[in-house]
């Protein structure tokens, strides 16, 4: 395996594919002076030949160190671009399978093109962040690749275990950091349309047995005073959580919380974003606008009507002849009748009192259409909302996964140009331009009446200083918060618990919540999400039975095994009603193509396609690559 990215989830993922799948890693990096990286955009390769193919390789098959060097079974190579020459170098034409998750889009589909083109057979993994483009990205190599095996072996590349995964480290975490900040609200899980949900339930009181509602997911640490501590992480033996638990453990896990399968049906399309150019017609003009223009209105008619009774005119022509007279576009009423007169002269006063207000009604009209597409500030009276700190890219997925939940946010951003802007003003989200660090930020972004706070910047200290502002503003403030040494986040939350017993509090690392999944995908199966259950991580991902002997030709019931995996629900998308194949006691949700109320006498066949929730140690086992690596594809 060959993985190749400039931040901490490159260094994550490799420590995943080692440590849970046991597989070889070759670890691509830019020299430790050349952390901040730019795009290679407008560089010549013979001018730069000479500096970007120079690669240093350090292998160390001791115990990895805190300054990068490498573990056993793992080979670190310096390198400042993914080149030709440097990926030649780390034997890209023999590895089975190549991540390239560096920050930068670019630089991921530039290596990927050339990759496919030193190893067609070669299974890709990019991150990217433009989901648009990662799907025709995706069927462009996975058309090369078919072509190329087309023209070297004479037949198509189906049945090889190549496919190009498009992952996107914000859309993989964006679900759990959302859930995370959420009490009451499920974590969610969702992949193409599939919408997963669990939840945290407190534990049972003494004597009582812990609900295990429709699914029993996991069993949550001994103790909760310290969830972000040692015993929720992944060395904390039989005090942490205990996940995928079987019924005997759940019913002997009195005064231990859990994490159940609340809802697992599809729940629709997602909410369609409000059109911020177009306001309502009411919004165009203030009230006292609204009211001069109805008295203009009521004189006009007035006019008219008198104009009708005293020339004995049609009142159709009659209201003709006095807006001529309004605008004053008809000729004197010299010879006319004294009430004529009076009329016309009244109608050009009504006419030039008319022309200030049409001239503030415009400018009142064009005023609503600039500031409808400006930012929005928060209302008076908000209350009981989440304040998202950070609008790049991770906050960007954030504040859409919370606007689709209903769910009422403040987002405060330093920068005006940041990448999430568009999307909040899209959202018609308010926004607090500012930085948090200064006094009155957060207070404008109503602070003390929101239920979360979610700090997703990309500085750890501001993280961190705003949290503790506001637990000094609201001690039972739940928070979340983006820290990126996994250390630094454990001593931080521990002194958080032990000053606000109250409150809730968790750190999350996006590297740690997406790696799993690229792993998964690096080993050729389908991800569709993952939910982090303290420290720990449990994977969801859809998988075909046949070849594999844990699987096939066993009931639900047997196919189980506890801390491991377990079959949740069986795909019939493009395969037919499944009560044709005789489980009359198998009903499919409507619209989805899953059936989740399996039997446990159902028995798994070799054409099946079931969604199973296992730990990363037990998917490695069920899905190994060396036993049978296409099952998942």
């Amino acid at each position: 395996m060959v993985v190749c990215g400039d931040d901490g989830l490159a260094h994550r993922l490799a420590a995943e594919l080692r440590g849970v799948y046991r597989e070889q890693v070759t670890l691509v990096v830019p020299p430790a002076g050349s952390r901040v990286r730019q795009p290679m955009v407008g560089r010549a390769r013979a001018a730069s030949a000479a500096l970007l193919d120079r690669v240093v390789t350090a292998v160390n098959r001791g115990s990895g160190g805190p300054d990068g060097a490498a573990a056993a079974g793992e080979r670190v190579v310096e390198a400042a671009e993914p080149t030709e020459a440097v990926l030649a170098a780390v034997g890209v034409e023999r590895a089975a399978a190549l991540a390239l998750v560096y920050d930068d889009d670019e630089t991921n589909i530039r290596a990927a093109l050339t990759a496919r083109r030193l190893n067609p057979r070669l299974r890709l993994v990019l991150r990217l962040y433009n989901r648009r483009l990662g799907q025709h990205i995706e069927e462009l190599l996975d058309q090369a690749a078919e072509l190329a095996g087309d023209a070297a072996s004479g037949r198509g590349g189906a049945e090889a275990d190549i496919a190009t995964t498009v992952l996107s480290d914000a859309d993989t975490t964006a679900p759990a950091l959302v859930a995370t900040a959420l009490v009451g609200t499920s974590k969610v899980v969702d992949a193409e349309g599939l919408l997963l949900r669990a939840v945290e339930r407190r534990p049972p009181r003494p004597g009582e047995v812990a609900d295990p509602g429709l699914c029993t997911l996991a069993l949550l640490s001994a103790t909760s005073n310290d969830p972000a501590g040692a015993e929720g992480s992944e060395d904390s033996g039989d005090q942490g959580p205990r996940l995928l638990p079987d019924a005997a453990a759940v019913a002997a896990a009195t005064g231990r919380g859990t994490v159940v399968l609340e809802q697992v049906a599809y729940s629709g399309p997602p909410l369609p974003a409000r059109r911020g150019g177009v306001p309502p017609f009411g919004s165009l003009f203030s009230r006292r606008l609204r009211w001069s223009l109805a008295g203009l209105l009521a004189a006009v008619f007035a006019l008219a009507v008198a104009l009708t009774l005293v020339t004995r005119d049609h009142p159709l022509h009659a209201t003709y002849v006095t807006l001529l007279d309004l605008f004053a576009i008809n000729e004197p009423a010299h010879n006319e009748s004294t009430g004529r007169q009076v009329l016309q002269l009244l109608s050009g006063l009504v006419g030039l009192l008319l022309l200030p207000v049409l001239l503030a009604a415009v400018l009142e009209a064009l005023g609503t259409f600039r500031t409808a597409s400006a930012l929005r500030k928060p209302p008076r009276g908000l209350g009981g909302h989440v304040v998202l700190l950070g609008l790049g890219k991770i906050g960007t997925r954030v504040l859409t996964r919370l606007r689709e939940l209903h769910i009422p946010v403040v987002c405060v951003e330093a920068d005006p140009e940041a990448r999430g802007m568009a999307t909040a003003r899209r959202l018609r989200v308010p926004v607090v331009v500012g930085d948090v660090t200064q006094e009155g930020v957060l207070e404008a972004a109503k602070i003390h009446r929101a239920d979360a706070l979610l700090a997703l910047t990309s500085v750890d200290t501001t993280n961190l200083e705003a949290v503790l502002y506001a637990r000094s503003v609201r001690p039972d403030l739940r928070a979340v918060l983006r820290l990126y040494d996994d250390d630094f986040a454990k001593a931080v939350y521990r002194t958080l618990r032990t000053a606000h017993p109250g409150a809730l509090t968790r750190s999350r690392s996006v590297s740690h919540l997406a790696a799993p999944a690229f792993a998964g995908a690096m080993m050729g199966r389908q991800i569709l999400g993952a939910i982090p259950v303290e420290r720990r991580v449990l994977l969801f991902a859809a998988v075909s039975v046949g070849g594999l002997a844990q699987l096939e030709g066993r009931t639900v019931e047997k196919a189980f095994r506890a801390g491991a995996w377990r079959v949740l629900a069986l795909d019939t998308a493009g395969r037919g009603d499944a009560a044709g194949r005789g489980d009359a006691a198998v009903g499919e949700a409507p619209g989805a193509g899953l059936v989740w109320d399996l039997p446990d006498t159902y028995v798994l066949r070799g054409e099946d396609r079931v969604v199973l929730a296992a730990t990363r140690r037990g998917l490695a086992e069920l899905l190994g690559r060396r036993r049978g690596a296409g099952a998942a594809r």
